[in-house]
């Protein structure tokens, strides 16, 4: 999976998981859909289910392929995530995600404690460069999985932050910084969404020099909204823009929320 396809696939997953605090010791389930578009034309869709027993949480979801991009070849990947809510954060203790590209797939696993990645598998395995940059023992320390990384606690700061991600293969920070409020509408959510400018910074598990990874590192444009679910008192994405060389990549919510 390149770069520009991880960052659209992953912050959709992301974006689709809106429940952090619950209110009560009772189960809260949610789930939110989403359309991935290239320069308006319908690549992809998802749609993710949460759930939250107290201090536990689950989110499991889907995403697929749709219109042109099944003529090229067609793409599907499950993801799963586990883990402890704590006040700031959601703590993953387990990360899981399978995908299939026409013939070619591979499956990801990960395991937490404490915000440190204690174990990390591929299968296959994927063969190593040269000018590959490795990931170091200190690059797996205090990270976030790609899906609870982008879910925020109401009362911190969404944007300026620095996420520390790491997904079971490359470390990056995405770092966010503040650029006002917008109006956004779906099916469950209507109001104001607090936008973020994002920048994309590659740390270590990629191939140094490559094309697609120095594209998404100069991109000063990129954007991800974030909307507040009440129930939840926590904030998530609601749409993302990634500039790319064949036009814009949008990840847009169908649905935030019953």
């Amino acid at each position: 999976m390149n770069k520009q396809g991880w960052v659209a696939g992953a912050v959709a997953s992301l974006a689709l998981t809106v429940s952090a605090a619950p209110v009560s010791a009772e189960e809260i389930l949610h789930r939110t859909d989403y359309s991935i578009r290239l320069s308006g034309l319908p690549v992809a869709t998802a749609s993710f289910q949460s759930a939250f027993d107290g201090r536990r949480y689950s989110i499991s979801g889907s995403m697929s392929s749709a219109g042109l991009a099944d003529i090229f070849a067609r793409t599907k990947g499950t993801t799963s995530v586990s883990g402890i809510v704590s006040r700031d954060r959601l703590r993953a203790t387990s990360y899981s995600v399978n995908y299939q590209s026409g013939k070619r797939g591979r499956a990801i696993d990960v395991t937490f404690r404490n915000g440190n990645v204690v174990n990390a598998s591929m299968m296959p395995p994927r063969k190593k460069p040269e000018n590959w940059v490795p990931v170091s023992t200190a690059d797996m320390r205090s990270v976030l999985d790609p899906i609870s990384g982008l879910i925020i606690p109401a009362g911190n700061r969404i944007c300026p932050k620095t996420l520390p991600i790491f997904d079971g293969e490359s470390r990056l920070d995405l770092r966010l910084t503040s650029k006002g409020t917008r109006s956004y509408t779906t099916k469950g959510f209507a109001g104001e969404v607090t936008v973020c400018g994002i920048r994309f910074i590659p740390k270590s598990g990629y191939r140094k020099g490559r094309e697609d990874v120095e594209y998404l590192r100069r991109l000063s444009t990129m954007e991800i909204w974030f909307a507040k679910a009440e129930a939840a008192n926590v904030y998530a994405p609601v749409y993302v823009k990634i500039p790319t060389k064949l036009g814009p990549v949008t990840v847009s919510a169908t649905r935030f929320g019953d």
